[in-house]
């Protein structure tokens, strides 16, 4: 009967804690992918965001920025390499997102930029944010925090999103 109680109560854990390490989000047709962001050193003053949101809808959307308390300001960002040099600016009209496509935001690339944070991103910790789409409007997530110089896991593998893998 002990068995049948502790194994009872493992499945109820393990059912609870499923929606608490959940790491994805949806606004109408958009999918939102694993937010996170590397831990910064003290006094950075910016830290950047990474995530991935499928379009699964019929007309395109648009990543337009977003807010958090963990910042004074979140702006999306584009990077470019132009004549062998790489330049990073903000992308003043947002990215757009056709139907059917996915857009990555990761490092080197197109991403989300966190300015002058409200203190230094650590390692194992989350924070909320807010991001704001042309038509699905403002949606709620949650960055997790992985080490300097790390990516997390592959999506298909991030459930408890404490494992990073170093580039």
């Amino acid at each position: 009967m002990k068995l049948v109680k502790t194994l009872a109560l493992g499945l109820v854990l393990s059912a609870a804690t499923q929606g608490v390490l959940a790491h994805d989000y949806e606004a109408g047709p958009l999918a939102i992918d694993h937010p996170w962001a590397r831990a910064t050193p003290p006094g950075a003053p910016v830290a950047g965001g990474y995530l991935t949101i499928t379009n699964t809808g019929t007309e395109p959307d648009r990543l337009l920025g977003g807010s958090s308390d963990a910042a004074e300001a979140v702006e999306i960002h584009e990077s470019t390499i132009t004549d062998g040099v790489a330049r990073m600016r903000p992308a003043e009209d947002g990215i757009a997102i056709a139907p059917g496509e996915t857009l990555r935001l990761e490092p080197g690339a197109a991403h989300i930029m966190f300015v002058d944070p409200a203190k230094p991103l650590k390692d194992g910790e989350r924070f909320p944010a807010t991001l704001t789409f042309e038509k699905a409007g403002d949606v709620a997530v949650e960055f997790a925090i992985v080490p300097m110089g790390a990516t997390p896991e592959a999506p298909q593998n991030h459930e408890g999103h404490g494992a990073p893998v170093s580039q």
